[in-house]
């Protein structure tokens, strides 16, 4: 068997890798990349998780801030929702992503890319050109992935 570099082809490698397990052929495993491609899987899915997070955050944040928007701003529910049902499924799939509900780096960080998808989409900043969003998250995340929780009015800035 001709053995695909990691490389020149990953997709090839991938499958010629499988084929040696499913082979019992183990001495010929790339063992160096197979480790790092395992732990990329993983990576992977806290990355989908915070990118979800980032966007439910982002748009409770547009609820909050601009409630005179909210009836012409009716997709930002329907995202809210299906981001909740994606992140529940994305949990019960992998309870280990439970983790980094709790993990304030991971907060901090699904937090920055929320308040920057809402500076993007609102536009609010003072006249500084400083964010009128909180700098930090205020709210607990079992709030923030509860089915009917909404955060509460703010003044909105338009």
């Amino acid at each position: 068997m001709n053995i695909t570099s990691y490389e020149s082809d990953i997709v090839a490698w991938a499958r010629e890798q499988a084929a040696l397990i499913r082979a019992g052929r183990f001495e010929h495993l790339d063992l160096a990349h197979i480790a790092e491609e395992i732990e990329d899987v993983g990576k992977s899915e806290t990355r989908e998780l915070a990118n979800r997070m980032a966007v439910l955050l982002g748009h409770l944040l547009k609820w909050q801030y601009q409630p005179k928007k909210r009836e012409t701003g009716f997709s930002w529910i329907l995202t809210i929702k299906d981001q909740r049902k994606r992140i529940a499924v994305r949990l019960k799939k992998t309870p280990s992503l439970q983790s980094s509900l709790h993990d304030q780096d991971w907060i901090d960080d699904a937090w920055s890319d929320a308040l920057a998808l809402a500076r993007k989409e609102t536009g609010l900043e003072d006249q500084v050109g400083h964010t009128v969003f909180p700098e930090y998250c205020p709210w607990s995340m079992a709030d923030v992935l509860q089915t009917d929780w909404l955060p509460e009015d703010t003044i909105e800035g338009d």
